[in-house]
């Protein structure tokens, strides 16, 4: 049971973070980009309105879901990975700590001041002033862009834990 249980929360767990990792690219190098010349010739709302609010949503849960994967395969070694107690752990502990940061910025940074940008939830009958888009067009892209550095060094230290899951879930 203990081997279904690790091998399904690992493919759960790379599943989820292909997308998560796949849509933050998505957004940095084609997103953002793509809307400076959808703006130019008038496209750009349908973006927003249709594309950007979907893409926001599986990015979320997609970042929840990846650290609560991870969490699940490293199990009661958990602690030991993130006060990094063995040097065995100190690959998959940075890579923890880069990941939980990543998760932290989406959750407490990227997705509320996307609501305010796109018009969403609370917002669409009250729309945020343009003074308060423009702040939070700035933190939701500083905040993202800082993921999408953290997210090539969190990549490494998740490859080079190596098969330390597997281990230390057996263990």
């Amino acid at each position: 049971m203990d081997l279904i249980i690790y091998g399904l929360g690992r493919w759960l767990h790379i599943a989820s973070g292909v997308l998560w990792i796949g849509l933050l690219w998505y957004f940095n190098f084609v997103q953002v980009p793509g809307l400076k010349s959808a703006g130019a010739d008038g496209t750009a709302a349908g973006i927003t309105k249709h594309i950007a609010p979907r893409a926001l949503e599986l990015f979320r849960w997609a970042s929840l879901s990846t650290v609560f994967f991870g969490a699940l395969i490293l199990g009661k070694q958990l602690p030991s990975a993130l006060l990094f107690a063995d040097r065995a752990y100190y690959p998959i502990g940075v890579g923890a700590w880069l990941g939980i940061i990543m998760f932290l910025n989406v959750w407490g940074l990227i997705w509320p001041n996307q609501k305010k940008i796109l018009n969403l939830y609370q917002y669409a009958k009250n729309p945020a002033s343009d003074e308060v888009k423009n702040k939070a067009r700035r933190i939701a892209f500083l905040a993202s862009r800082t993921n999408t550095m953290l997210s090539i060094p969190m990549l490494f230290f998740m490859v080079a834990s190596g098969g330390i899951f597997r281990r230390t879930f057996f263990g």
